[in-house]
């Protein structure tokens, strides 16, 4: 079961890593075609700023799960450090347990319900006159990621095979 869970993570990293670099990607050209027409044609694009920022809150939030599906988030450890190795397994435990409550509860509840309450709300952007909601979307997305993370690294704990979690949380 365990290495069928392992296997369904890496292919969940691959396919948010792909999503990461498709929107740097787009967030590149996005940029630059904001440079051109505002340098080059001087008729500044009214919507590449609007799109950037939609850009970089989707790459931000999803580079925020890849990040932490790789354990290479941010943590203060230097004082879990100093601890012995059972009592930063314990520590590495309830790291996943406050991550996992922040992301049910902030990221994929409370996500969730302010994408659909700014759907229901019927606000657009003002350049591109779209649905306001696609711009909070990766809140809930990568809440759930996050929490599927968090989920297999809560069961190699569980399994006792904690060494990559304290070693992720070390670095």
């Amino acid at each position: 079961m365990y290495h069928y869970i392992f296997h369904l993570k890496q292919s969940l990293e691959k396919l948010l890593e792909f999503a990461v670099i498709a929107v740097v990607g787009a967030l590149v050209l996005d940029v630059l075609w904001g440079v051109c027409t505002r340098f080059l044609l001087n008729s500044p694009s009214r919507w590449t700023e609007e799109v950037a920022i939609m850009l970089l809150i989707w790459v931000s939030l999803l580079g925020a799960a890849v990040a932490f599906g790789r354990g290479q988030h941010l943590g203060v450890d230097y004082f879990v450090k100093k601890l012995d190795p059972s009592a930063q397994r314990l520590m590495a435990g309830v790291v996943q347990l406050v991550v996992m409550a922040f992301a049910t509860l902030a990221m994929v509840y409370g996500g969730y319900m302010l994408v659909t309450e700014t759907f229901q709300s019927g606000q657009l952007t003002p350049a591109l006159g779209i649905k306001k909601g696609y711009a909070y979307l990766p809140v809930p997305i990568s809440g759930v990621f996050i929490l599927l993370f968090c989920g297999e690294n809560f069961l190699e704990l569980i399994r006792g095979k904690s060494e990559n979690i304290v070693e992720d949380n070390q670095k």
